[in-house]
């Protein structure tokens, strides 16, 4: 019954149109003062002991370092290079528009942070060429995929700090993922350019390819930095969040001077404002999971599941389902933290590692962030462009056939995820 008044409060605030992090700490809030067993004070020391963690210091320094990024015209040198590289496949801009992703993703670690930044770009280059604005949507849309998957990928931190689990791991897990994901994006702009006869955009030239990557070098060494970095024990993710800021802010203020005090204050402020919305679910969301264990919903949860089947492969398809219904209506991040503490207990009784876990529920939920009614990928590039909401979903739709083939890959062959952090860290 506790735990019913836990759950109802929340889905029912939620209803109301209120904040997720509203939401969670109403209906906890809610709940001590129904069932009189938890101290207010309880309820605001853990609320200050979910946001005191140092892994959760990547979150800022990781989201201002994307943004400096953009802020800096580095998405453009990237974008010139990407071009270069690949602009003469068939369906040119397509090719384009996913290796420009694979880079990107090592500097945004945000399916918004690529769609809003390079994809921006993207979208209105194909446009400009003639490309149905309903396939660069969906392309871009699904491109963008590659920042929640790819290091530094902030929802894997997220649920590194939820689960317990080494975030350098997490973030060796999606490597792979990522780039098979890459490589069956590319593979459906080929079939998709075949069928509707786009040709490439570019010609092959070795000095322009030369010359773009001597211009983009220094921007495309950040991934190189980052991963190379922690994969050396050089830093941890956090220290390599803030070395990645500091490099940005190097190439931003001295190298390539692009970023100035004026630009600087507003990339300072917003990144504020994002990290304060993300540490303020993160904070809701610790109380929330506390009170979930107390009552013990999660060993009611297990117990629920394995009534219905034992059988690993049934529990993981239940597992996949579920998210993807949930990534419709719920962000990934607020998400995560809610359904960790729920669904972690019944992966780690069937033998999931929490990392191949915490890989299978990033890729479930960033999908919701392509498919209405909550959409924010989509939301943003229907409005780069000038489509309607509708038309990019439609345009999205045959790129979810990749996503999810790499989704039941990652689910089913495990051996795909947890090579790389087996191999370096175990």
């Amino acid at each position: 019954m506790t735990a019913a008044i836990l759950l109802l409060g929340f889905f029912g605030l939620l209803t109301l149109g209120l904040p997720v992090a509203i939401a969670l700490a109403g209906a906890s809030i809610l709940f001590a003062v129904i069932d009189g067993s938890v101290p207010m004070v309880a309820i605001v020391h853990r609320m200050v002991g979910g946001v005191d963690s140092f892994p959760l210091l990547c979150v800022p320094f990781f989201v201002m370092a994307g943004m400096l990024m953009n802020t800096g015209g580095i998405t453009e040198r990237i974008y010139d290079f990407a071009v270069a590289a690949v602009g003469w496949m068939r369906g040119g801009l397509g090719q384009v528009n996913v290796v420009g992703s694979v880079v990107f993703a090592g500097m945004s670690g945000t399916a918004v942070g690529d769609a809003a930044g390079l994809g921006t770009i993207e979208v209105r280059a194909m446009r400009a060429h003639g490309y149905d604005p309903k396939f660069a949507v969906g392309i871009t849309a699904a491109s963008s995929m590659l920042g929640p998957l790819l290091p530094p990928s902030l929802p894997l931190v997220v649920y590194g700090v939820s689960a317990n689990a080494s975030i350098g791991q997490l973030f060796a897990a999606g490597i792979i993922p990522g780039l098979i994901t890459a490589a069956c994006l590319m593979v459906m702009v080929w079939w998709y350019a075949h069928r509707y006869g786009y040709g490439a955009d570019a010609k092959f030239r070795i000095y322009e390819l030369g010359r773009t990557l001597a211009r983009g070098m220094l921007p495309l060494l950040t991934p190189v930095i980052i991963i190379g970095g922690m994969r050396a024990g050089a830093f941890t993710p956090t220290e390599g969040a803030i070395c990645a800021v500091a490099y940005a802010l190097l190439l931003g203020c001295l190298v390539y001077r692009t970023l100035g005090l004026k630009a600087l204050a507003k990339v300072s402020f917003e990144a504020v404002e994002v990290t304060a919305t993300i540490l303020l679910i993160v904070a809701a969301s610790e109380i929330f999971g506390w009170l979930l264990t107390t009552t013990r919903v999660s060993e009611q949860v297990v117990g629920w599941v394995l009534a219905i089947t034992e059988q690993k492969w049934a529990i993981l398809l239940i597992a996949n389902i579920f998210l993807l219904l949930v990534g419709l209506a719920i962000e990934p991040l607020p998400a995560i933290l809610i359904l960790t503490p729920i669904m972690l207990p019944v992966m780690e009784h069937i033998g999931v590692d929490p990392v191949h876990f915490g890989l299978i529920m990033v890729l479930n939920l960033c999908i919701g962030l392509l498919t209405p009614p909550v959409g924010i990928v989509l939301f943003i590039l229907a409005k780069v462009a000038n489509i309607s909401f509708e038309d990019a979903a439609k345009g999205v739709l045959p790129f979810m056939i990749p996503l999810l083939g790499v989704l039941f890959l990652c689910t089913y062959v495990p051996e795909l995820v947890m090579w790389l952090p087996t191999k370096w860290y175990r």
